[in-house]
This record gives C-alpha cells, structure tokens and sequence, in this order.
C-alpha cells in the first residue's frame, strides 16, 4: 500500500466482520491507526463476543507488523460510549481524523407487526450511535485543527463516513425501522457536512451493496429476490472498503454532504430529494385531484431497492 493515510487515527464501527472490518483493514493497511469497534453482537443485536474485535484487531496487527489496531468491545448503542471512545483513540494513538460509522443491526417486520421494542434498538444502534460518536469526536476534530494538527494550511485530515443502504433510499418490505435510520443517518450527514464545513471536516454516506451477514440472512420470497441475493453474495467487501478509503485521503478532501453507492467496482453518485415539479394549490377536494392529474406522471412508484438494482454488478 502506499501509505495513503499516514499518521490519520481512524473510529471504525462495527469493523469486526463484514464491511466494517473490510474498512478498518484496508485503513491500515495505508497507514492510519484504528479503533475496531464492535461488540459481537449477533445481525439482531443479541448476545455479545468481544472476541470478534479482538481477533480481527490482532490479525491486522499481525499483518501490518505493528499495533496499528485497538479492539474496543462495548455497545455503542448509548451516548457515553461515543466519548469513550474518541477518549481512547486520542489517549492510545494521539488523535481521532476518521469516524466510519457502520455499526447496525436488523430486525424485520411489517409495520403492523412489528414490536416498538424492536424499533427503539435498531434505531438507537443504527442512528442513535452515529450522532453520539460524530458528537463527541468532532468537537476534538476542530480542537486538533486549531493546534495545527496535519500541517499548517488547514485542517483536512477530518473525515466522516456514514454506512447508510439502498433501502433507506428506496425502501423494502418489512424493513421501516432499518429503512428510518438508514435514511435518518443520510440526513445527519447533510447537516454534519454542513455544520463541520468551515473547519474544513468532511462527511459523506455511502450506501453499499456486498456480501454480508444481512444479504446471507435474506430468505427470497420469489425469483428477483433470489437472483438479488445470488448476485449480493458475489460483490466482496474490499470494493466498499476501497471508496471510503478514497473519501478518507487528501484527495476526497472536496467531496462532503454527498450521498455515493458502491457495489463492486461500480461507484454510484445519487441524487438528493430536491423539487422536480409544482403547482398552485386550491382546495383539497381539487388539489388531490390536481396532484394526480398534473404530477402524477411524475410520483416515485413503489420499487424497493432489491428490484431497482436486480442488474448485474462489475466484480
């Protein structure tokens, strides 16, 4: 590797299996020192082995040579674990210039099904957690860009990557809480971006497609969700890990508030929800009807993500 990342210390989510542990290697292996971060939990968020992070921090460790990766083991499902953990990069490795959060769980239902228990934990691990880690660490972030921390023109080590998916885009049947918080962390990305520009701090959401324990759990309910999951279980997690490493190094220092997909060697740049028609309202009873009958032509239909990328990949 070319030591694209030399002397960044980065917070990765999630980064003891799949996805997130792709990330964390790949941010190694380009010179960053890394915080793996993952408490083992099972894809529902039950149970716990803090072996997962302990075993893939050490098998970085042992590839790059040095202690370049820190297992950290607990939930970050609640707001003083975020802290904790910028307080053990900067205590460990001497500053904290990346946050990916990719940590998620995942419990399906139909919303007339499904339990409110359900909902509050996969929205507290999947959004809750993002806010409470880009609260703590970008507070630090600013502070090290004041003290001059990467050079005396700028502080432009400050990336924030946030793992968001296709079905917070388009949605998915059974999918409302993971859909929320998917399309919540695409809207706490805007404003990060948005808030943290002026000290020259990046935030970006990336929505991948790969294998992982999601796509090896998905049961097909007919012939395009099997030919979905068979094309999935082909894309690795390295072409993920390659594009935010992209968006973590001098290079990707333009790009913020912006929403990409990466599936294999594909890289999509999504648009953003913006006005694409209008009219002048009257009463209800004709609006409604003006709605349908001047811009139903241009209403979203109801594809899921499964069947808006059920193509062929480039692996």
């Amino acid at each position: 590797m070319s030591g694209l990342l030399q002397g960044r210390v980065a917070i990765v989510t999630g980064a003891g299996r799949g996805i997130g542990r792709a990330i964390a290697e790949q941010l190694v292996a380009e010179g960053a020192k890394v915080v793996v971060a993952d408490n083992g939990a099972s894809i529902s968020g039950d149970g716990g082995d803090p072996e997962v992070a302990r075993t893939a921090a050490q098998e970085m460790n042992d590839k790059a040579g040095a202690k370049n990766a820190l297992a950290f083991t607990e939930s970050v499902a609640s707001p003083g674990v975020g802290k904790q953990l910028v307080d053990l990069a900067v205590k460990t490795f001497g500053g904290i210039d990346i946050v990916v959060n990719n940590a998620a769980i995942l419990r399906d239902a139909f919303v007339f099904r499904a339990d409110p228990a359900d909902w509050d934990a996969v929205i507290r691990t999947n959004l809750s957690s993002a806010f409470y880690l880009i609260n703590a660490a970008s507070g630090v972030m600013r502070d090290q860009g004041k003290a001059g921390r990467g050079g005396k023109d700028g502080y432009d080590w400050g990336r924030i990557v946030n793992m968001v998916s296709s079905a917070g885009l388009y949605g998915n049947l059974g999918q409302a809480a993971y859909a929320s918080a998917k399309a919540g962390l695409f809207g706490l990305t805007r404003v990060t971006a948005m808030d943290l520009a002026r000290a020259q701090i990046t935030a970006n959401a990336v929505a991948p497609f790969a294998r992982t324990r999601v796509t090896d759990i998905i049961q097909p309910a007919n012939e395009a969700q099997k030919t979905y999951k068979e094309r999935a279980l082909k894309i690795g997690a390295h072409h993920v890990a390659n594009l935010v490493t992209a968006l973590c190094s001098p290079a990707g220092k333009p790009i913020t508030g912006q929403l990409l997909g990466v599936r294999g060697r594909e890289v999509f740049l999504f648009g953003q929800p913006r006005p694409v028609a209008r009219l002048e309202a009257g009463a209800p009873g004709s609006l409604a009807q003006d709605l349908v009958g001047k811009l139903g032509g241009q209403f979203t239909d109801l594809t899921t993500d499964l069947e808006a990328f059920n193509t062929e990949p480039l692996v």
